[in-house]
């Protein structure tokens, strides 16, 4: 669930996309940079660490930097992108912000579906609901009758408007058909610390932010948003979202790897975002 693609693969659909050859890029040692929209620290930051490190080999030992520049539910790092030269050295790493972000604001400095060239899914993530350490529930059943009997006190953090944990806390509201007060932040890493001090209630994000927490006790866990429990052994005994009665509830992240679009461009080439997304 969490895995990345054969790296062979996304770098070959890579250098095809960017009309590059693997013999010639790099060229000169030039660096790659993978901007991050979010702040450092968070999944989405961590998932492009890994990128990176893994690349290096498959691409003779390319310098490779993680930019992060976030803000706006990820759409200042990708009007970076939108705006940086089409050469293959500046790349963009987001998750479904990319679906989300043109519904959220009205005015963007970029199109999603004609200024990025859509390279390749890097990986699928769970999400898990997770509060603060002081919580008095200990499990999904007494966090229900807990968020009962606190309606208009609880606030839900989330990583800032479009972000997967914005979205997830969302759906959990509506199939509670409960409201609680939104904390925005800049990302999953500064949400998550102020969920481990008790300054937020309750935060939904993805695995790859809370796993180390959860394990270390350092936050509770209460549900996955998988359709079926996970084999993790921190996690395999946490029941999921559907199986606690909320329906057909089921979210899982991925992230997509982008670059700027040259134009004009050939109509065959594929669309930005990818169609499999909960």
């Amino acid at each position: 669930m969490n895995a990345l693609i054969p790296l062979s693969a996304i770098t070959l659909a890579a250098l095809t996309a960017l009309g590059a050859q693997a013999q010639t890029y790099p060229a000169n040692g030039k660096t790659i940079t993978i901007v991050v929209p979010f702040t450092a620290g968070g999944p989405t930051d961590r998932v492009a660490r890994d990128l990176a490190e893994a690349l290096r080999k498959p691409l003779g030992g390319a310098t490779i930097v993680v930019d992060n520049t976030a803000g706006a539910g990820s759409s200042i790092g990708a009007a970076k992108v939108a705006r940086a030269n089409p050469d293959g050295y500046t790349l963009l790493l987001n998750h479904i912000g990319m679906a989300t972000i043109p519904s959220l604001y009205r005015k963007l400095p970029f199109n999603v579906e004609n200024d990025f060239e859509y390279l390749g899914i890097i990986n699928d993530v769970p999400m898990t609901l997770v509060g603060k350490p002081t919580l008095p529930a200990n499990n999904y059943k007494e966090l229900v009758a807990w968020i009962a009997a606190n309606k208009g006190k609880i606030n839900l953090a989330n990583a800032g408007v479009g972000s997967a944990s914005h979205l997830c806390g969302l759906m959990f509201q509506s199939e509670l058909k409960t409201d609680m007060t939104p904390v925005p932040y800049k990302g999953a890493a500064p949400a998550i610390a102020d969920l481990m001090g008790n300054q937020v209630d309750l935060l939904c994000d993805q695995t790859t932010n809370t796993t180390g927490q959860i394990e270390s006790k350092k936050v509770k866990a209460y549900a996955v948003t998988t359709p079926k429990r996970l084999t993790t052994p921190s996690l395999k005994d946490l029941p999921t979202l559907k199986e606690s009665g909320l329906g057909n509830f089921e979210v899982t992240i991925w992230h997509g790897l982008y670059a700027p679009r040259a134009h004009p461009l050939p109509s065959s080439r594929p669309s930005t975002t990818p169609s499999r997304w909960h």
